[in-house]
């Protein structure tokens, strides 16, 4: 036996010998995660409304202002103002009369937006600060949630698992999985969160988000199920635009 193996045998010997007689402790430790932007200067904070536009198989107005408000009362500090969603496609509408331009034929009625291009057209509204500022002096000043929502209904090409049947080298029947490609089914929901200064009516901070879901043709999901799948995503980085959060967790220390 070498000097140098001998060595390290000992080396070796040692290190196990230290960890024989040493303990372990966890820590607990928390890591705050800052909000996006400062949002110090609010007490209050109003879901005011979205425009919507897609899929007419559920409002993304109504259904987004009311989620929102539910995660926002029990997870941030921030008093959520009680109030109905504003349709800001109707306001947008009668601005345009307002002003003297006539509504064309093509001027959606309903309460969701047909496309991406015709949302487009109405986006203007987001920096109109006299517009928003008249609501906020309305409710007191506060932050303002707004923006749209594009849920749309998708279909693509996707691999998917199915079990096919087979015999092995002893003639007894197994299963094994497969993939296939096939044409799947869904939703997608793009939002895209406008904060606004109630006192100035000036935009603050706006982030946008894009998800999907697919599933098989011969499953049957509701709209409004997939809507809720998809908004629970994108939730907590929605959330905490708004808030310090802290991540918990511990770490091992060699006493």
């Amino acid at each position: 036996m070498t000097a140098r193996t001998a060595a390290a045998i000992a080396s070796v010997g040692f290190v196990l010998a230290a960890a024989g007689c040493a303990s372990f402790v966890e820590i607990p430790v928390e890591i705050p995660i800052q909000s996006k932007f400062d949002v110090s200067a609010f007490q209050r904070v109003l879901i005011a409304g979205f425009l919507p536009a897609g899929s007419k198989s559920i409002d993304p107005n109504t259904e987004t202002a009311r989620l929102l408000r539910s995660q926002l009362r029990s997870k941030q500090d921030l008093r959520v103002i009680d109030s109905d969603a504003i349709s800001l496609v109707d306001a947008v509408n009668q601005q345009r009369t307002g002003a003297g331009t006539a509504a064309s034929s093509t001027t959606p009625k309903a309460a969701v937006l047909p496309d991406a291009q015709t949302l487009a057209s109405y986006q203007g509204i987001f920096k109109d600060a006299g517009f928003w500022k008249k609501i906020g002096d309305e409710y007191d000043h506060p932050l303002i949630v707004t923006g749209s929502v594009v849920f749309d209904e998708i279909t693509k090409s996707g691999e998917v698992s199915r079990p096919q049947a087979y015999r092995d080298a002893e003639g007894h029947e197994q299963y094994r999985s497969v993939r296939q490609v096939q044409n799947m089914k869904g939703y997608s929901l793009s939002p895209t969160f406008i904060f606004i200064d109630g006192r100035t009516g000036e935009q603050l901070y706006t982030e946008t988000y894009h998800e999907e879901a697919l599933y098989p043709p011969d499953q049957n999901t509701p709209a409004l199920s997939s809507y809720f799948e998809l908004m629970d995503k994108l939730l907590p980085s929605f959330l905490n635009t708004l808030s310090t959060q802290k991540i918990r967790g511990t770490r091992v220390l060699l006493k």
